[in-house]
């Protein structure tokens, strides 16, 4: 049975999703290797609208990829 907020929980994951991997790769910034792998894991569990935000997060903050 669908709850009725059911889309916002999704929104709420999602968006949690997002900060916990800016976190892991602010955690990891050290090691390029490192990161790599990290943002390649976050890029594949988050949702296309997180990615893109994540992507544009890491070039303002580490010109990177």
């Amino acid at each position: 049975m669908n709850k009725p907020n059911e889309p916002l929980n999704s929104v709420l994951m999602a968006t949690s999703m997002l900060e916990y991997s800016k976190m892991i790769l602010e955690n990891v910034s050290f090691d390029a290797a490192l990161f790599r792998k990290e943002l390649m894991k976050a890029i594949q569990r988050l949702l296309e609208p997180e990615r893109e935000a994540l992507l544009t997060w890491c070039m303002a903050r580490y010109q990177y990829p």
